[in-house]
């Protein structure tokens, strides 16, 4: 869900209060869409319950999850795409086109909802099964639709799998200010989203949802944050980072936190480690908040993304291997893809409830529903390279 095709990280950015950083280099980091469309199919196989292909996803083997590596992704994009524009164009021209792609994703997640509603009502209705309903958390809006679609309309009610649509609209609409903070002052902006996180996390602050006991899925003041640092590294902050990065303590150390991370979530599904974790740390780490963004799943997915950098270097030859060529094109349409795997996940979802729930099934069902994805992308991607090629035609 990135505003445009990402490019290569830009040049180092300076100091605090320094110039803004030069504008990003020639080129275009295949890790970010890379990276972006395994999380788009780790999030497509997550929202299949019973499925035993989910197993494969990275939430089974450590804190983090797709959210974390989508958020980050988003917020890098963003910073680089808008940050460049804010060279060429000012910072008024760039901050309505931020808030038209945030309007753009309101437009796509209404679109959503009316659709995925329909999906699941109809399920209901030919099947004479409300626990659709209640599973997929469409239950108020059945019984109360007006209602309902008043509060969705306020991002509000959201049924299940698509909390992560309303986050990124909320992150989007209020990134004028900050990018025009991290151009300047990069490294103070960077702090004072930290903080903000640090509030939210002690205090409890979170947006209201609908029914009124409910509260956002992900609280946007505490995932602002991975969203602002994907920013800082967007515009010049991973360059920075890079000593830190290729530092061997550092790697170690992100190594050994994987690994434990890796052993307490194994603990939690296999009965040969049960009780690895003993009950006075348990008391010290859990609930490791996914709402929240609690500090370990942050700490994993950094020591994740250093291990990732350090293994995966940007002109790494295997990037281009058409056998990757399927995920990239589908973190280049990660908009469209997104929204067209939350229907595939809930048609999966039916078919293994009513029909055949075999563990053949399950596997036809993620490979099918992950190749309808890629091709998606592939369909998108050839429209906007047609248009592309008449617009060179016509002025050219």
């Amino acid at each position: 869900m990135s505003p445009e095709p990402a490019s290569s990280p830009p040049a180092a950015g300076g100091a605090p209060g320094t110039a803004p950083a030069p504008p990003a280099r020639s080129g275009r980091d295949l890790r970010l869409d890379l990276f972006r469309g395994l999380a788009l199919w780790f999030i497509f196989l997550n929202h299949i319950p019973n499925n035993v292909v989910n197993w494969i996803t990275n939430r089974n083997f450590g804190f983090s999850d797709a959210t974390e590596i989508f958020v980050f992704i988003s917020g890098y994009t963003a910073a680089m795409v808008y940050g460049r524009e804010i060279d060429r164009s000012g910072t008024l021209v760039t901050s309505a086109r931020i808030l038209r792609r945030a309007w753009q994703l309101y437009i796509a997640f209404i679109f959503l909802f009316v659709i995925y509603l329909a999906e699941i009502s109809y399920v209901v209705g030919s099947f004479s099964n409300p626990l659709y309903a209640e599973e997929m958390g469409a239950l108020q809006f059945l019984s109360e639709p007006d209602v309902a679609l008043v509060q969705a309309l306020l991002l509000k009610f959201r049924p299940a799998n698509m909390d992560v649509l309303p986050l990124y609209i909320v992150l989007l609409a209020g990134f004028p200010p900050v990018l025009w903070m991290l151009k300047r002052w990069p490294d103070a902006t960077l702090a004072v989203s930290f903080a903000a996180y640090a509030l939210a996390l002690n205090l409890g602050f979170n947006l209201a949802g609908y029914p009124d006991d409910r509260m956002w899925f992900f609280n946007p003041f505490c995932w602002q944050f991975l969203f602002v640092f994907g920013g800082w590294c967007g515009l010049g902050g991973s360059d920075r980072l890079g000593g830190l990065i290729q530092n061997r303590f550092v790697v170690a150390a992100a190594v050994a936190y994987l690994a434990v991370s890796l052993a307490v979530v194994v603990s939690w599904w296999w009965r040969p480690l049960e009780g690895l974790v003993p009950e006075a740390i348990g008391a010290l780490i859990y609930p490791i908040s996914k709402t929240d963004l609690s500090p370990l799943r942050l700490l994993h997915f950094l020591a994740l993304a250093v291990v990732v950098v350090k293994l995966v270097p940007v002109d790494a030859r295997w990037l281009r291997w058409p056998l990757l060529r399927p995920m990239i094109l589908c973190g280049q349409n990660s908009l469209e893809v997104f929204c067209f795997g939350v229907f595939l996940s809930f048609a999966a979802h039916f078919v293994l409830n009513e029909i055949d729930s075999s563990l053949a099934m399950q596997f036809i069902m993620s490979v099918a529903g992950i190749s309808l994805m890629v091709a998606l992308s592939v369909l998108l991607s050839w429209y906007a390279r047609v248009e592309r090629e008449m617009a060179a035609r016509k002025y050219g």
